[in-house]
């Protein structure tokens, strides 16, 4: 868990965090490809929220006292099947109701490049796809129940930050 200024303040256990609304620290990594098409994943059903939801390319949480940089890597890894260096761009904090779930999170935002088709955990992602991000963006106005709360936020930043 964290403070408002992202400093540590103490360690929880992932569900009793979001079921009592907690902020705490979290990851999204964004990858893009020469094509300049961004690589998003269809989250699996089974998971314990915002299952069969398309978000960015790989997000979750630190262990407790871990690089930020080397929890994204290590999880892009593990989600995905793929490494490839990252670059924090920004960070920002918000709050969604998930069922009874509360996602409030100062959310660390990673930009990398990757060439190629990811090797996704069945367990963690359903589906995946490269996506130029003038469709994205056009889907996600049309159809924004198909997507995260954190996704919409870090993309509508993303094309801000770096303008696309």
């Amino acid at each position: 868990m964290v403070n408002k200024k992202d400093t540590a303040i103490g360690i929880e256990e992932k569900m009793k965090v979001h079921l009592k609304g907690k902020l705490h620290r979290a990851f999204s990594v964004l990858l893009f490809n020469e094509k300049g098409e961004t690589l998003i994943q269809k989250r699996a059903g089974s998971k314990y929220h915002s299952g069969g939801l398309w978000t960015n390319t790989c997000c979750s949480h630190p262990r407790p006292k871990e690089n930020l940089g080397q929890a994204a890597k290590r999880r892009l890894k593990e989600e995905m099947g793929i490494e490839t260096d990252l670059k924090e761009i920004f960070s920002f904090i918000y709050k969604a109701k998930l069922g009874n779930l509360v996602e409030y999170e100062f959310d660390h935002v990673f930009l990398g490049r990757f060439q190629g088709n990811p090797k996704p955990d069945k367990k963690e992602v359903e589906d995946w796809q490269w996506i130029k991000p003038a469709d994205l963006g056009a889907d996600i106005k049309k159809n924004p129940q198909k997507y995260t709360p954190w996704f919409k936020i870090i993309f509508n930043k993303v094309k801000k930050e770096i303008k696309i």
